[in-house]
């Protein structure tokens, strides 16, 4: 996937997303924290399920949207606490 920057559209970089994966409620959080930030009232109400809708941003920006939060991020955690379970305990 290409990434335009800036203004003009110019790309700056050839990524490919295939495999991330973010928590929608995580987007659903850091929104409603900067509008509070910006003197704001955000509200959860009978507008519906925020989540939802923090889900279809994702995937409009090529993100699977997943209730554990970044794949990558799982995937390195995994991995070191792998590697700290065969130092600590001759694990592999």
């Amino acid at each position: 996937m290409r990434h335009p920057a800036g203004r003009g559209g110019a790309i700056i970089a050839s990524v490919d997303t295939s495999n991330e994966s973010y928590n929608p409620w995580t987007v659903v959080n850091l929104v409603f924290h900067h509008l509070a930030d910006a003197g704001l009232h955000p509200t959860f109400s009978e507008a519906g399920d925020p989540g939802a809708h923090a889900a279809e941003l994702l995937r409009a920006l090529g993100i699977e949207p997943a209730a554990e939060g970044n794949r990558q991020d799982f995937e390195r955690k995994t991995d070191e606490l792998a590697r700290i379970r065969a130092a600590m305990f001759g694990e592999s």
